[in-house]
């Protein structure tokens, strides 16, 4: 449970950074020692989230949470 809030936490960190239309078509994935998951609607929000991803770490470090790597993955279904 505490690992699905700090998940949760974080997206409301990057929520900021992400384009408004974009945004919902991204979703909080498991927060573990290694990192940070997002996962993406489609390959093209995938493509955009690995461009994103030096501003999102930023926003995190900014907001207190010590994410180092965030990984990208589709979701499928």
């Amino acid at each position: 449970m505490q690992r699905l809030r700090a998940s949760q936490d974080c997206m409301e960190a990057v929520r900021s950074v992400l384009p408004p239309a974009m945004a919902a078509h991204v979703k909080a994935g498991p927060l573990d020692e290694d990192g940070w998951t997002l996962l993406a609607a489609n390959s093209a929000v995938s493509a955009k989230l690995r461009q994103l991803q030096p501003r999102l770490i930023e926003a995190l470090a900014l907001k207190g949470h010590k994410v180092t790597s965030i990984r990208v993955k589709v979701q499928k279904g």
